[in-house]
């Protein structure tokens, strides 16, 4: 099928529908949309999902994809001496999420109960070990500066022995402010960072006299902007929603919430050959 803008025939959305297609293709004088759906299908065109798309803009796309690939393979090969770390938030909130579920034939459909308290949020910071699908990770009411450098911190307490931690991660400028960075060692990046003009390229100095001295053997790795697709711990988040957030029974105790949140990350605190293979960075031996 060709595929044409529906707008050139006035219709003021990008969806076509069989009443379009038959007005569209008024010379295949159809009875109705039942006999156009089963010409459809006879052609092998079917009634599917959308599903959410967007393009990365970024015109350094290949040199980062590249970047990142042997920064991973390095890692790889560095016997623990190089950690690469895929980095990301996500934001979860005490009303259950909806999803389908099982339920007896007949009976009601399954109910995500819900709370009359407010529907707060929590953040998790979150770091995947390319090697080992080892997690670490952080909770809190926001994430902020000193959130992001105590992660920071905690990720190199969990990696002692290593000589460089690399965090691939997406553009949120937070990840590049001035204040994170004066915590680490000086940055080998060689791409654009994306941060709002009116932000001051110097650290505050209540920065520099709190983690001036720390030196963190972090270097940071920015992904290419608007590719989610590109984080494997994006899937993980998938997992985590699947498991514990879609239609959870702890709206009343957000409390309980985050604890069943810990209790599912805490699985991988070790690494996790499923959580490799789940995520898509098992390497075929």
């Amino acid at each position: 099928m060709v595929r044409r803008d529906p707008h050139q025939w006035g219709y003021d959305r990008a969806r076509w529908t069989l009443a379009m297609l038959r007005e569209t293709c008024d010379w295949l004088r159809l009875a109705g949309d039942a006999s156009l759906a089963a010409l459809l299908a006879r052609l092998g065109i079917h009634y599917k999902r959308g599903r959410d798309y967007i393009h990365s803009p970024d015109p350094d796309y290949p040199a980062k994809r590249e970047r990142v690939a042997q920064i991973v393979a390095a890692a790889r090969a560095s016997a623990g001496r190089l950690v690469a770390l895929y980095l990301d938030e996500l934001t979860y909130y005490r009303q259950p999420t909806l999803a389908r579920a099982y339920e007896a034939t007949g009976a009601a459909q399954p109910l995500a109960q819900r709370s009359h308290q407010a529907n707060t949020a929590t953040r998790v910071i979150g770091a995947l070990n390319v090697v080992e699908a080892r997690v670490s990770y952080r909770q809190a009411s926001r994430l902020g500066i000193r959130q992001l450098v105590a992660f920071h911190q905690q990720l190199r307490a969990d990696y002692p022995a290593a000589e460089r931690l690399f965090l691939i991660e997406d553009n949120w400028p937070i990840h590049f402010h001035p204040d994170v960075l004066v915590a680490l060692e000086e940055q080998e990046n060689p791409f654009p960072l994306y941060r709002p003009r009116h932000w001051s390229l110097a650290p505050s100095p209540q920065a520099v006299k709190q983690w001036g001295e720390l030196h963190l053997p972090i270097q940071l790795v920015p992904l290419p902007t608007y590719a989610s697709w590109t984080n494997p711990i994006e899937k993980l988040w998938r997992w985590l929603k699947q498991a514990v957030l879609h239609l959870h029974q702890y709206a009343g105790n957000l409390e309980q919430l985050r604890q069943a949140v810990c209790r599912f990350l805490d699985r991988f605190a070790d690494g996790s050959p499923d959580l490799l293979r789940y995520v898509g960075l098992l390497v075929p031996s």
